[in-house]
């Protein structure tokens, strides 16, 4: 059977390779970014990728890199008007009908941002705190899903204003979460059944 994409910017938050910035160009208020990869032989114009979570469009194409741009509410809302050359973003494409979804439904649809508070190594993993905005408290879960910078994790240790996640030594070393440090920012998805829930009650009332 042939894979069939679903939707523009349908993921699972398993990231598939890293990509690395490598040209930054203003157009207007908008953010053109060269970014090269391997993925770059097997993208095509008009494809999705997810960027750090961030889901956009391929511009266009060369044999080992590819251009997205990054538009003025996109730039706002995420970490992508941070990033400079030589930074490295975690990419995925869009998902396909006939694979697992081993992480969560990610839309690439980034709700904002979050802080990093503290890092800490433990034996065998590293333990990330992210301070992030009060307003989207209702929609954290302990043991619920969350999307950062494109990773599909599991938090723990929630509050108001602050959740744990802990990143496995692959995922420390096949995603951009080994650079965070104290202070960085970072992208946050909230669970899409979640924001569904949300949102029949705020009708509802």
């Amino acid at each position: 059977m042939d894979k069939f994409k679903l939707s523009r910017h349908m993921f699972t938050g398993i990231i598939e390779t890293l990509g690395q910035v490598t040209a930054i160009d203003k157009q207007g208020d908008n953010l053109e970014f060269t970014i090269q990869s391997t993925l770059a032989t097997e993208l095509k114009i008009d494809q999705s990728v997810s960027h750090n979570g961030v889901c956009l469009t391929v511009t266009s194409v060369t044999a080992d890199a590819y251009t997205i741009i990054a538009v003025k509410e996109t730039l706002q809302k995420t970490n992508l008007a941070l990033l400079k050359v030589g930074h490295q973003v975690n990419l995925e494409r869009a998902m396909v009908l006939n694979q697992r979804i081993d992480g969560h439904i990610v839309q690439g649809h980034v709700d904002g941002t979050g802080s990093c508070l503290a890092v800490t190594a433990q034996n065998g993993s590293w333990l990330y705190r992210i301070g992030y905005p009060d307003a989207f408290a209702g929609l954290m879960v302990e043991k619920g899903s969350i999307c950062l910078n494109g990773i599909s994790l599991t938090v723990f240790d929630v509050t108001e204003s602050e959740f744990s996640v802990a990143i496995i030594p692959y995922t420390y070393e096949h995603t951009n979460m080994q650079h965070p440090e104290v202070s960085d920012i970072v992208n946050l998805e909230f669970d899409i059944l979640g924001k569904y829930v949300a949102r029949q009650l705020e009708v509802r009332k």
